[in-house]
């Protein structure tokens, strides 16, 4: 039973330790409350768009240092950008691939040297941050190569991890070559 007295007091009849708690606040101790709950708002406020730039950046990091490993023919560098997981899941030419070391696989099949890997380069990148620890990236990726130019289009699901913001989830597609 909760019951109000003359003082301002709010008396808990059948909770012994919370006899009293005092509910009648004074004009100096609500402007307290208020310049607090105000320096709150503006703090998480004004850091967040500094966290989503950090984010951003380190997610066009991650894209910058794949697309250096692959015009180094580095694979296993370009590799780095997944997470090592056998969840990872990479969508192409119609099929689901599962797993770091499967969509490795993949690669190091479909561009087994030089010539076939070409020159990558990204584009158009558009990055969203979903939450703290997750963001979805949107571009463009072309190879050039001396015969052919393939080109296309891809969406990434970014999670951040305790080694950096990682691929978990890869769809990639090819446009029609001309």
């Amino acid at each position: 039973m909760l019951a109000l007295d003359e003082a301002g007091l709010v008396a808990y009849q059948r909770l012994p330790m919370l006899q009293a708690i005092r509910r009648r606040s004074t004009p100096g101790s609500r402007r307290a409350l208020t310049i607090i709950f105000c320096t709150s708002v503006a703090a998480i406020v004004s850091a967040a768009p500094m966290q989503t730039q950090d984010a951003t950046a380190q997610i066009r990091s991650v894209l910058h240092e794949q697309q250096n490993a692959w015009n180094r023919g580095d694979i296993d560098r370009f590799m780095n950008g997944y997470a090592r997981s056998a969840s990872i899941v990479f969508v192409s030419e119609d099929t689901i691939r599962r797993g770091w070391e499967t969509v490795r696989e993949r690669y190091r099949k479909k561009y087994s040297d030089r010539a076939k890997m070409g020159t990558l380069i990204f584009s158009d990148l558009e990055i969203t941050l979903l939450s703290p620890d997750a963001a979805v990236a949107l571009g463009r990726w072309s190879l050039k190569r001396p015969n052919d130019q393939p080109h296309g289009r891809f969406t990434l699901i970014f999670k951040r991890l305790p080694e950096g913001w990682r691929i978990v989830h890869d769809h990639t597609s090819a446009a029609p070559l001309h």
